[in-house]
């Protein structure tokens, strides 16, 4: 698979303020890759110094294709309307106007609304489709849905999930780790201007050896005295909870005692640690 973006020992500073220390990564063609980090993490420079916005000190970036740039905090001027900063982001992409588009990202009842007029997640959705004029190869979206409603992210998040089906390249920095969960091939974590993690959000939980909660529901309670794969936690609503670091190894060893005892097992429910607790887990690391 081809390479959209490469990053190679970036290093930025503001004075004596390491903000991104030597990272490294690639993003192929046709991926959706996540940027994650806390408040201060670097995310946002990295993104800022591979969009050619900001200066970096040391590294080099190849960027593999046309850019659409959705920034985290951006402006237009207050009287402008909706409709009018489409037209004049496509005459200076020199494309089209497309209805299509406008309809997509909710700007079709907003089109003839002055900016200062527009809520703050109307505003979103407008910098959203400005970064999509010009039919970019890779978009990148620092805090896409911030603003949004419950309806707006979901359109939103179907929305680049067709991008990807044309074969774009998506590079997001979100703090919305369900949205993270959902939509990106992998992620990044950054903390303290470092690489802290890269790879799918699976292989985080396997990387941090996270515990997994078993429940199971029998029609006599198991008697359990030596368990080798599982530790008891005790009883909730008629289910037995054991957790775990290994959910086979457990599952194989329950459901032996289970038919050992001669008892039915009526229900099993396995739990993972979630991706935003994981995330948790490394802030925290972070501030010691």
């Amino acid at each position: 698979m081809s390479v959209a973006l490469k990053v190679e020992s970036l290093i930025k500073s503001y004075g004596n303020n390491t903000v991104i220390n030597g990272i490294s990564f690639a993003v192929n063609h046709g991926e959706i890759f996540g940027l994650l980090g806390t408040n201060g993490a670097g995310k946002t420079t990295t993104l800022e110094c591979i969009e050619g916005i900001r200066k970096y000190d040391s590294g080099s970036i190849i960027v593999n294709g046309k850019a659409g740039v959705q920034l985290q905090s951006s402006s237009l001027p207050a009287n402008i309307k909706a409709i009018e900063a489409v037209n004049l982001f496509c005459k200076w992409n020199k494309v089209p106007v497309n209805v299509e588009s406008i309809n997509t990202f909710g700007l079709k009842e907003i089109k003839n609304k002055q900016y200062k007029e527009l809520s703050t997640g109307q505003k979103r959705r407008l910098h959203l489709a400005l970064a999509m004029i010009g039919d970019p190869d890779i978009i990148f979206l620092d805090e896409p849905t911030a603003g949004l409603d419950v309806e707006g992210r979901v359109s939103l998040h179907e929305e680049i999930r067709k991008l990807k089906l044309q074969g774009k390249t998506i590079i997001m920095a979100s703090h919305d780790m369900a949205e993270v969960e959902s939509l990106c091939d992998r992620i990044a974590i950054l903390k303290q201007g470092k690489i802290a993690f890269l790879g799918i959000s699976n292989e985080l939980t396997l990387e941090i050896g996270g515990q997994s909660r078993i429940s199971i529901k029998t029609s006599i309670p198991l008697h359990t005295p030596k368990l080798k794969e599982s530790i008891y936690e005790g009883e909730e609503q008629d289910y037995s909870l054991f957790s775990s670091r290994s959910i086979s190894n457990a599952l194989l060893e329950l459901l032996t005692i289970a038919i050992e005892q001669q008892t039915t097992v009526l229900d099993i429910k396995i739990e993972r640690a979630t991706l935003e607790q994981r995330f948790m887990d490394i802030a925290k690391e972070a501030e010691v």
